[in-house]
């Protein structure tokens, strides 16, 4: 079974796990109101879906 010869840095390991973090998603501005929300979606603050209205809106 193979072995390490030298055992890897903090800095190496570091180095190598710097790209792991959280994505944020993409968000666009809602057409009709101007609410920020995710591409592709619904509005969830006017309920319409491009030109629209998918949802009632409370």
């Amino acid at each position: 079974m193979a072995v390490p010869a030298r055992r890897t840095s903090k800095t190496r390991k570091r180095l190598r796990r710097t790209h792991y973090k959280l994505q944020v998603p993409g968000m666009s501005a809602c057409p009709n109101c101007g609410e920020l929300r995710k591409s592709h979606h619904v509005c969830a603050n006017c309920g319409y879906y491009g030109d629209k209205q998918v949802v009632d809106a409370k």
